[in-house]
């Protein structure tokens, strides 16, 4: 341990200050309550105490986040009606592409029947070129036989012999 009495007087820390250490603590006291007193005496004479203007202040907060709490449920409302409006919208043009599919997929089969029917009618009109054409080879290649002619009777030569002019 440290023996305080054998130190020298001048190098203590308490030394210094010497006999008057209460007498400091008083000064050091009175200056505070002095600067206390001077505050009072401020807010007292300005009329402006800060805690009533934080009270103030905290008021027109709680009243300004309830006028946007409030802004922000009729937006949210607002938001919830365009979105029901789009899902509808959307519901419509989904149905819509439904229908237009189903025209699409069955005019692609009477595109298809029809195109068969086409192919089908080709494929017979060759059959009948071929079957014509084989038939005219067959003529060429054997002689027909050829009939006198037969005379007709025309309107005219009828008239002559059934009518007399007279």
């Amino acid at each position: 341990m440290i023996d305080y009495a054998s130190q020298d007087p001048q190098t203590h820390p308490l030394a210094r200050l010497g006999g008057q250490p209460i007498a400091l603590a008083a000064a050091a006291l009175l200056i505070l309550l002095g600067g206390a007193v001077a505050i009072a005496g401020w807010r007292a004479y300005t009329g402006q105490a800060p805690e009533a203007d934080r009270v103030v202040a905290s008021r027109q907060l709680q009243a300004r986040t309830a006028q946007v709490s409030e802004q922000l449920v009729e937006k949210t409302r607002g938001l919830e009606a365009t979105q029901q409006e789009s899902v509808d919208q959307l519901q419509v043009v989904q149905d819509q592409l439904q229908t237009v599919r189903r025209l699409l997929a069955a005019q692609q089969a009477d595109t298809k029947r029809l195109s068969e029917q086409v192919a089908t009618l080709t494929e017979s009109i060759d059959g009948l070129r071929q079957s014509f054409a084989s038939t005219q080879a067959t003529e060429t290649e054997t002689p027909s036989v050829r009939r006198k002619p037969v005379r007709r009777r025309t309107h005219a030569s009828t008239r002559k012999r059934g009518k007399p002019r007279g």
